[in-house]
């Protein structure tokens, strides 16, 4: 089986730098190379049958970090050449000059899937996201048949199938964060961004296309 990187890109720079940065402790590496003829930024997000699943977004300018925080409760990123502004996250740019030909894209007819799990609604994602790590995994939304999927990658074991766990979405969620409580019972919420206090955030990415390697044959609905 192909173990070279299968490459997804997110739906806008904005999008990716809340992926590298957004409620992260300390916000991820980006990668700067070339992809298609293209500039883009790029970061691993996880392993499918040891295959590496990079997310990435095309970009028009370059410096040394891309800066991410809110103004006026919206959001806001550009690429910077210093970190001047403590009330920002920095994900520092690593430049590659060229990639090997082990990191490049190939297409695979016979790659390997994520199982697809529907779930019941928003409060069981929000409590599967929290379920293994400190901070949440990213979900992933994207379009699919005149729905919306949202949802998080994951595997029980190391060795075993990945999964995709989601639910379906009549409509796109346009604003980037999911609001979650435990304490009061209330439902969880798309808000656009993360500063309410006595709540728990999850980002949600959303992708430029539908995901390419979730198993849409074994969907129930």
């Amino acid at each position: 089986m192909d173990k070279r990187p299968k490459y997804i890109q997110v739906s806008s720079p904005l999008e990716f730098s809340r992926l590298v940065c957004a409620l992260e402790r300390i916000p991820r590496v980006s990668f700067l190379h070339e992809h298609e003829g293209t500039k883009v930024l790029s970061v691993q997000m996880d392993l499918l049958k040891e295959r590496p699943i990079v997310y990435y977004a095309p970009i028009e300018n370059v410096g040394h970090y891309l800066c991410y925080g809110f103004k006026a409760g919206n959001e806001e990123s550009s690429i910077v050449n210093s970190t001047s502004d403590s009330a920002c996250l920095y994900s520092p740019i690593v430049k590659i000059k060229t990639l090997p030909d082990t990191l490049k894209a190939e297409a695979n007819n016979g790659e390997a899937k994520y199982h697809p799990i529907e779930l019941e609604d928003l409060a069981s994602l929000a409590k599967l996201s929290y379920g293994f790590e400190e901070a949440p995994f990213p979900l992933f939304a994207f379009p699919y048949k005149g729905k919306w999927l949202l949802g998080v990658f994951m595997n029980f074991n190391e060795e075993g199938d990945s999964y995709f766990c989601h639910v379906v979405l009549d409509e796109n969620p346009e604003k980037p964060f999911l609001k979650y409580a435990t304490h009061n019972g209330s439902q969880p919420s798309f808000v656009a961004n993360p500063i309410e206090h006595g709540y728990s955030y999850i980002k949600i990415i959303k992708l430029k296309e539908t995901h390419p390697l979730v198993s849409y044959d074994q969907l129930q609905s």
